[in-house]
């Protein structure tokens, strides 16, 4: 097998295109390589193009609108496309070499494509129709593209054609279950001593409270009565990967069925976030309990389905792995490493492996009219769960939970692992017509930041993050002031920590009066005022010491426990609070002078906390390097409206996960709705479009993007493209 020293020198000789490649492609060029004659559309649509490169597609037929949205997301984003349908597949290897073995087995082990045969047989005729449009134009694109994106060499990528289930696998794979994250590290600690009273803590934690509807990412939408400009607001900036291209990108569209502005997840012809002339809307994570582990150790061989499966790799032979299915779904523990199963054969229920339709839900969406419209199309979204926040035009909000959950009963697990008799639970799911809804609030206003949601017929969910962003958002919506979009554009990015400031008067209370060596220390952590902008020196001070203070004062286990889930960092605040203060100050004072030293050293937050923009090629060893972008300083943190996640740090590290698109709408014009990718449109690396919006990000700036066809003549009018049949 190859290893990776060799694949780095493979990829070294590969990735010479940057050192004798002309000059980077201006729009110009980018937008010549579009082939543009002999389009399978039944008339001209023309496209237009503003000069971030975000288009606005108008057809006269909805078919001929999936053709070209098909084309456009290929011509902006075609390698990024190629990855996640490897990825959705289980291909990792094919692309990357040996490395991806062990990628491609736990894929293929989840099966993503598992429902995709059923789903494809049960799509309406329109539904199909804009589907087999869709996949129309991206083959198209793929087959006649003057040119072809420089990582596609580089991956050993080829011309190849879509189909509609490849799509619908992607949108599989975009339907994972986030608690699987917390459930990897949550599995490998289950079985030491203490494993199963830290679960039965962070079930007490994560316990839904009775009251206030919420959940999902930062979103929120005010009512009209309470905005100043007389038309309902909304917002919503989702927490992805911060990487290069961005998961998202930005496109805005009109034909007969459908006229919409907003963000897209590439090779999924639906805006997931944004609006019409009618509603907004912005989906967020709801966290929902879609899945289940079950101990399958005792099951009888006879019970146990066996597969083999056959994995290319590149520049190695085959391999071929043997998958293990039982009636509780696939046995995931013999995808993962021991350490992080445990000693127990495991298997996994998702509700993304039975058929559900969130293509036709999300169309309906995006066709959606009043609010009425919008709750009659959640009723369709089984994964993944939302809690979808809507505005209209006519100046009412609301907020749906949408999801398919089994009928578990409503009690807190005692275990992580499901006993077998919870099995009858997935015999008949809950659907959003039986789960928590509100419209026009008495608050004016509607909000979600992954907090626990409301109590329900069955349990939504069990790992929640913390309430600080969500109380941080109620107060800042809550204000006696009318609100304006940029006003929430404003609370989009904020860094603000109160729980962080209730920690650093924990720790100084204990300290006691400041000796003198360390008052320039202790000065910045005094007089910090909780907001974590690049800047500060108290947000430096608080992290450099708590992480300090943390290691010393707790053990290696238990830190490692506070990171098997999002509420981690509310249970070591708690411990802390409830610690003996004795006991907090002999420590405190004992790691005081090193971090007062690495603290003068650097100086800021945003000297340790990073913006590292690369591409998903900059983890190959060595040649990795070429795909490193930009590295910034960065504001915001784990639990900040504006997040940079980060754990424990102690010098420079990489916020890798957070907020990473913005949307905001002003629904009383139809051309004010603005939004701003981390990084660019283009997945062209090197384009002038592939990091442009990083400037604007980084200054709080949006880009408009109207609605009116009238004003994209006039603000889109210098590149247009007409594509004729």
């Amino acid at each position: 097998m190859l290893g990776s020293g060799m694949l780095a020198l493979y990829l070294a000789g590969s990735d010479r295109w940057p050192r004798r490649a002309r000059r980077p492609p201006d729009l110009a060029e980018r937008l010549s390589m579009l082939p543009c004659r002999g389009i399978p559309v039944s008339a001209a649509v023309s496209v237009s193009w503003d000069e971030h490169q975000i288009p606005f597609i108008d057809a006269d037929h909805d078919r001929d609108l999936a053709v070209v949205l098909g084309m456009v997301h290929a011509h902006l984003r075609l390698s990024q496309m190629e990855i996640l349908r490897a990825l959705a597949t289980g291909q990792v290897a094919a692309l990357i070499g040996p490395l991806g073995i062990a990628v491609d087995r736990a894929l293929r082990t989840i099966d993503f494509g598992r429902a995709v045969p059923a789903i494809g047989a049960g799509l309406p005729a329109a539904t199909r129709d804009w589907l087999d449009g869709f996949v129309t134009g991206i083959n198209h694109y793929v087959a006649r593209a003057t040119a072809l994106p420089p990582d596609f060499r580089v991956l050993g990528l080829r011309r190849q054609p879509w189909t509609v289930a490849d799509v619908l696998t992607v949108g599989r794979l975009a339907a994972a279950d986030v608690s699987w994250l917390a459930w990897l590290r949550l599995a490998s600690g289950h079985d030491r001593p203490g494993g199963p009273a830290w679960w039965r803590r962070l079930m007490d934690q994560a316990t839904p409270p009775v009251s206030h509807l919420a959940g999902g990412s930062n979103s929120m939408a005010v009512a009209a009565a309470h905005s100043s400009s007389g038309g309902a607001l909304i917002a919503s900036d989702p927490h992805l990967g911060l990487t290069v291209p961005n998961p998202w990108l930005i496109a805005g569209c009109r034909s007969p069925s459908y006229h919409m502005v907003g963000l897209m997840i590439p090779a999924l012809p639906f805006v997931a976030i944004g609006r019409n002339p009618w509603i907004a809307w912005g989906g967020t994570s709801l966290h929902a309990a879609s899945s289940d582990l079950f101990d399958v150790s005792d099951l009888p061989a006879e019970r146990i389905a066996r597969r083999r499966v056959r994995l290319q790799v590149r520049w190695a032979p085959a391999q071929t792995v043997t998958i293990r299915e039982t009636s509780y779904g696939p046995i995931i523990s013999d995808a993962l490493r021991q350490r992080d199963a445990g000693r127990r054969t495991l298997a996994l229920r998702w509700a993304g492996h039975q058929p559900s339709d969130e293509m036709s839900a999300f169309l309906a969406l995006n066709r959606a009219r009043s609010w009425e419209d919008y709750r009659q199309a959640m009723a369709g979204i089984a994964v993944p769960g939302q809690n979808m926040i809507v505005a209209t035009a006519t100046g009412r909000v609301g907020q749906a939970i949408a999801a398919h959950l089994p009928r578990r009963p409503l009690m807190v697990p005692a275990d992580l692992v499901a006993p077998p008799e919870a099995l009858a639970s997935w015999n008949r799911l809950v659907t959003a017509a039986d789960l928590p809804w509100q419209v026009d609030p008495e608050s004016g206003f509607v909000a979600s930041a992954n907090n626990p949601p409301p109590p329900a017929v069955v349990p939504i969910g069990f790992l929640f993050s913390p309430e600080d962003r969500i109380r941080r958002l109620r107060t800042l919506l809550a204000g006696p002031a009318p609100l304006s979009a940029d006003d929430l554009v404003a609370i989009q990015q904020d860094v603000h920590a109160d729980r962080a400031l209730a920690l650093r008067d924990v720790m100084l209370a204990a300290l006691g009066p400041p000796e003198r060596r360390w008052r320039r220390f202790l000065d910045a952590l005094a007089g910090w005022d909780g907001n974590y902008d690049a800047a500060s020196a108290g947000a430096l001070a608080f992290e450099l010491l708590l992480q300090a203070f943390a290691t010393a004062f707790f053990p290696a286990d238990r830190l490692a426990a506070y990171g098997t889930a999002w509420a981690g960092w509310a249970l070591m605040a708690q411990d802390i609070t409830a610690a003996d203060p004795a006991a907090v100050a002999a420590v405190l004072r004992r790691v005081l002078s090193a971090v007062a030293l690495r603290h003068a050293g650097f100086g800021s937050w945003g000297a340790i906390h990073r913006l590292r923009l690369a591409h998903p090629l900059a983890a190959i060893p060595g040649a990795g390097r070429r795909w490193r972008f930009r590295d910034l300083p960065a504001a915001g943190s784990s639990e900040t409206l504006h997040k940079t996640a980060h754990g424990l740090v102690s010098g420079r590290h990489r916020a890798s996960y957070g907020a990473c698109a913005r949307h905001v709408s002003d629904l009383a014009d139809l051309d004010d709705n603005r939004f701003v990718l981390l990084g660019g449109q283009d997945g062209w690396v090197g384009s002038t479009t592939h990091l442009d919006q990083v400037a604007l990000w980084q200054q709080g700036a949006m880009i408009r993007v109207p609605l009116r066809p009238e004003t994209v003549r006039t603000g889109f009018a210098r590149h247009v493209i007409v594509m004729t049949p």
